[in-house]
């Protein structure tokens, strides 16, 4: 992860180490229209038309809204510039003008183009203060925003916004984007096919994969995550310290170990832990994906092209065939 040049903010995250995700068909749809219309740049400029440079990525917490950022920078072939809140909100009055301008500025230095993405927005784009109880805070904030407004007028790369909390954007933000796209709690496939993904080198039948997907209804892929990578860290750590490895405790283990965010409310594993019938369902101990009789129904892997934008490098200029 390399810094920014001509400037200590913002962090880069390079093509290389992007990741995967794992979308839903809405989704998917949107954004390779998106990534179709930038590489038909040049036909869409011969009918008038631009194609478009700015998304907002809207969902609960843990919906992998930075994941997706990374992967379509990478899909363009061009590193990913994050800017958090505390780059942009100071503690002290009138620094976030000074902030927003740095990171603009620092932004045009680059050398090569690179996609801007702006983490926890409403943070940063909160809308514009009326209420007359703090008149200096209230013209430090608005000031902040008319200056984003301004740079946000006068850049012409990409720029990609993730929050939490939309609502919470200023209207006058909101439609400097283009695209608005929110990122929903995964359906069963996509929830079969992120456990599957990160169970790895494990695995389980496609019955027991399904179960256990099924009671994960609601989670978002980042506490899925914490389940299957808390399954594999318990198979490693559990026996040396001398814990207790049947299967309802390793459950009961991993499942006290991660909290649900509470806007997404508890999937039933969450609620019946493991006594579950997923859990209850579940062969014991997990084995390794080699080591499944070959009879054994697998569930698709995460590259498979129903449920899963492809990864490929591209250049601005490469078509979308």
């Amino acid at each position: 992860m390399a810094r920014l040049t001509g400037g200590k903010l913002g962090k880069l995250l390079m093509p290389d180490e992007a990741e995967e995700p794992i979308l839903g068909r809405p989704v998917r749809a949107a954004l390779l229209e998106w990534l179709t219309e930038i590489w038909a740049e040049d036909e869409l400029t011969a009918v008038g038309l631009a194609a478009r440079r700015r998304a907002i990525f809207h969902g609960a917490p843990g919906t992998g809204k930075t994941t997706l950022a990374h992967h379509l920078a990478a899909r363009l072939g061009l590193p990913l510039a994050i800017i958090r809140p505390d780059d942009v909100v100071g503690r002290f009055m009138g620094t976030g003008i000074t902030n927003v301008a740095n990171i603009f500025n620092a932004i045009e230095q680059q050398e090569e183009p690179l996609v801007v993405f702006f983490d926890e927005f409403e943070t940063i784009a909160q809308k514009r203060m009326t209420t007359g109880v703090n008149e200096a805070v209230e013209h430090d904030h608005n000031a902040m925003i008319n200056a984003l407004l301004a740079r946000l007028d006068a850049y012409s790369g990409f720029i990609i916004a993730a929050t939490n909390h939309a609502k919470l954007i200023d209207p006058a933000i909101w439609r400097r984007f283009e695209i608005q796209i929110e990122l929903a709690v995964p359906g069963q496939g996509e929830r079969e096919r992120i456990l599957a993904r990160y169970l790895a080198p494990f695995a389980l039948p496609k019955r027991e994969l399904a179960g256990l997907a099924e009671a994960l209804e609601t989670a978002a892929p980042s506490l899925m995550r914490q389940l299957a990578e808390g399954l594999k860290r318990q198979i490693v750590v559990g026996p040396k310290a001398d814990w207790p490895m049947d299967r309802d405790s390793v459950f009961a283990r991993v499942i006290a170990a991660s909290e649900p965010h509470p806007d997404l409310g508890k999937p039933r594993l969450w609620s019946l832990g493991a006594e579950d019938k997923a859990v209850k369902a579940i062969t014991w101990p997990l084995r390794r994906a080699a080591d499944l009789p070959a009879e054994i129904d697998l569930p698709p892997t995460p590259v498979d092209p129903s449920g899963v934008i492809p990864f490929r490098k591209a250049r601005l200029t490469e078509s979308a065939g």
